[in-house]
């Protein structure tokens, strides 16, 4: 392993030199604003920015299981970018940029979309998912899709396995987690083997891998981006957001998926009121954490050992030089053990109702698919046992979600309960302490964010004994996307924690 390790790197090294020595332009680690800056004055083209990512992939992905397919139309969409660009009709941030979905986000097109399983492959969708059909609008390239923790962990699978796409590994420290379920997004961010990525999150799937990977994640507030044509777990939850390398390109890329979708009508019609005129990249404010009131909640930081909860404090202590009033020792409840147990029990509740309901009427959806409900899904999973590693993992989601009836009498009950517990818990202590955000390692407020609604953007915070990464998340009620992203923006500028992955073993 450690030859490959050094094969792996050398690989890199090697790769970049070439494609600088060759362009005039640095592609590794490259922005959407370093891209774009590198189309307008000729030392880059779209044609060769999509090559570099397709020789990453290829050179990478049998490391890291980060991509389950390329795009075959990647170079062709590419070459097609660049004849807009001489005829002077590009327009936006992520024209001629080569994205990466996560393989739950439907495209008419070439591609799969399969959610990891082998059940969904060779299935056709009517039309492109709400957020593809906004990226192509922009002038984006569909490069391909990302893996994933199979049926974005609707089973007990490990972290970032999928019968499809195999088991995807952390490129940081090959042993590790890469966490899920939007593993390969993160993965392939970290790695450069896109320019940016997509992943979904129903609870932690974005801000938990981009904690371990080391890439920002932007879970935005529900239905401020579309859901429709994205292999669903409950609409309640469910959500899609970038995973790029700095916080400016996440925003790059959030700017260009927001908005009303006819086909997710009632939630992105909801959100729609919260999208600022003129976007979020004004938002991108270096001053941003100044005159904000930021919590630290009481039971999430005590959980991590001295070393990384010493960094977590020089963290604290930076953003109360860059002007933020810190707020420590705040207690979202009397008991946050005894609440996030409550949370978890009734959302999984509510989660296989959904589940089976939205599972039913993705599938009714579509041009044509082998499997045609949930349970054609389990007796799927029955008949191909060694490639769905049915012994390893079972499916006791599907099956429990199978049992349900609809959301009746007990479901409603779980779901009043996550209402009142979200009011009276993370809505509650923010209004009282009149805070902009609150401030949490890694992943571990999701179900707070998760039950309301409610954004979230991790951004990386540093890295442990064994080089493994750890982030930091701002969380904040439906709607404070603007805050959030000034907030992150200012951290990542004054800390630049993030560094390129060493693939150790």
């Amino acid at each position: 392993m450690a030859s490959l390790q050094l094969q792996a790197v050398g690989v890199i090294m090697a790769l970049v030199a070439g494609a600088g020595a060759a362009q005039s332009f640095e592609f590794h680690e490259a922005t959407v604003d370093a891209i774009q800056l590198g189309f307008s004055n000729g030392t880059l083209t779209s044609t060769a920015l999509v090559q570099f990512y397709l020789d990453q992939i290829g050179r990478l992905n049998p490391l890291l299981h980060a991509v389950i397919e390329v795009n075959p139309d990647a170079l062709p969409q590419a070459k097609h970018a660049d004849a807009e660009r001489r005829r002077g009709t590009a327009t936006g941030a992520l024209h001629g940029v080569p994205i990466l979905l996560k393989d739950n986000i439907a495209t008419r097109d070439a591609l799969n979309t399969t959610a990891g399983s082998l059940a969904l492959l060779g299935s056709v969708v009517k039309r492109d998912a709400g957020v593809v059909a906004r990226l192509r609008r922009a002038g984006a390239v569909v490069l391909g899709k990302a893996s994933l923790s199979e049926w974005a962990n609707f089973r007990p699978v490990d972290n970032g396995w999928s019968a499809q796409g195999g088991q995807a590994r952390n490129p940081y420290v090959l042993s590790s987690t890469p966490c899920g379920s939007s593993a390969g997004s993160g993965v392939a961010a970290a790695a450069n083997m896109a320019a940016v990525t997509l992943g979904t999150e129903t609870d932690g799937s974005i801000l938990c891998p981009s904690s371990f990977n080391s890439v920002v994640g932007i879970k935005p507030t529900l239905g401020l981006t579309s859901r429709a044509g994205v292999v669903p777990i409950t609409p309640l939850q469910d959500t899609v957001g970038p995973m790029c390398r700095t916080v400016s390109d996440a925003v790059h890329v959030l700017d260009t998926i927001v908005g009303y979708d006819e086909h997710d009508a009632a939630a992105t019609g909801a959100a729609s009121k919260y999208i600022p005129d003129g976007g979020y990249t004004q938002f991108l404010k270096k001053d941003g954490l100044r005159g904000k009131r930021i919590g630290v909640p009481n039971g999430f930081f005590q959980r991590y050992g001295q070393t990384q909860l010493n960094v977590y404090k020089q963290h604290l202590a930076t953003m109360r030089g860059l002007g933020a009033v810190v707020v420590e020792k705040l207690d979202v409840v009397a008991n946050l053990t005894a609440l996030l147990d409550e949370i978890g029990s009734n959302e999984g509740m509510v989660m296989q109702a959904e589940f089976k309901l939205s599972i039913n009427a993705y599938l009714a959806d579509l041009v044509h698919s082998p499997v045609h409900s949930l349970a054609d899904i389990i007796a799927f999973n029955k008949a191909h046992p060694v490639e769905e590693r049915l012994k390893d993992f079972g499916q006791p989601d599907l099956i429990a979600a199978q049992s349900t009836n609809g959301i009746g009498p007990v479901e409603r009950a779980a779901i009043q309960r996550l209402n009142e517990l979200n009011a009276n818990g993370l809505e509650k202590m923010m209004k009282e302490h009149q805070l902009d955000a609150i401030v949490a390692p890694n992943s571990t407020i999701s179900s707070l964010l998760a039950i309301g609604g409610h954004p979230g953007i991790i951004v990386p915070a540093g890295y442990d004994k064994k080089g493994v990464p750890f982030g930091i998340c701002f969380g904040g009620l439906q709607g404070y996307e603007p805050r959030l992203i000034e907030m992150a923006y200012a951290f990542e500028q004054a800390t630049k924690v993030r560094t390129q992955p060493m693939f150790k073993r």
